[in-house]
């Protein structure tokens, strides 16, 4: 069974024209109370960065150009900005929250104050730029703003961060879809273009991760 909900889960993640088409004739307006919900839920908490977000933003921009009589591009946009947003303070709260009773064991290996300051000093010296960049970069996203908020990187500077980093990347997905989504070729290749999405938004991960792992050997 779980397999199966697995390959299910998969399917419709990968076909999201046809499944968020059907969803919009299924509930019309009620569809953006859903994009709201993936949306805010993918960005709010660490656990859920296996929700679609660039890949939905795309399909939801190519469907609204389609669907203008449900999905209203002009609304449809600063809602999706205000579900990022706010998922992004729930995440930095919950990391703000839950920072200090982590790292409260003085004697920890793995936890202790030391990392926490250090972590603290990352955030307040780079983290504007992490947040904002890892906007455009899944599962980093779920993760940074609640780091963000464990280290207690300044609230407002966050926020700043936090809303310049969504509005251009729910712009580039949204209205990329909206211009470009119904393009007779991309129709014709939606699924190709949904995985080239899903590829393009994890290379900038993989590359900082391979170099950091190859500054790792070099420095050892």
């Amino acid at each position: 069974m779980e397999t199966l909900a697995a390959i299910n889960f998969v399917d419709i993640f990968l076909h999201l024209d046809k499944t968020l088409e059907t969803v919009i004739q299924q509930y019309q307006a009620w569809v953006y109370l859903i994009l709201f919900a993936v949306i805010f839920c993918e960005t709010g908490f660490v656990v859920a960065p296996f929700l679609p977000g660039d890949s939905l933003l795309f399909a939801a921009g190519s469907l609204a150009a389609l669907h203008n009589n449900v999905l209203d591009v002009r609304f449809m946009y600063p809602l999706l900005c205000c579900a990022a947003v706010t998922g992004d303070n729930t995440n930095y709260w919950i990391g703000r929250f839950l920072g200090p009773k982590v790292f409260r064991w003085e004697n920890s290996r793995l936890l202790n104050k030391e990392y926490l300051e250090r972590t603290h000093q990352f955030y307040e010296k780079h983290g504007g730029k992490t947040v904002a960049i890892a906007r455009f970069m899944p599962i980093l996203r779920s993760f940074a703003p609640f780091v963000a908020g464990i280290g207690k990187m300044t609230y407002w500077r966050f926020l700043a961060y936090s809303v310049t980093g969504t509005i251009c990347w729910t712009a580039t997905f949204i209205l990329g879809g909206y211009f470009f989504g119904n393009f007779p070729v991309v129709k014709r290749n939606f699924t190709l273009v949904i995985m080239a999405i899903i590829i393009i938004s994890f290379l900038p991960s993989v590359i900082g991760y391979i170099r950091y792992r190859k500054s790792k050997k070099s420095g050892s």
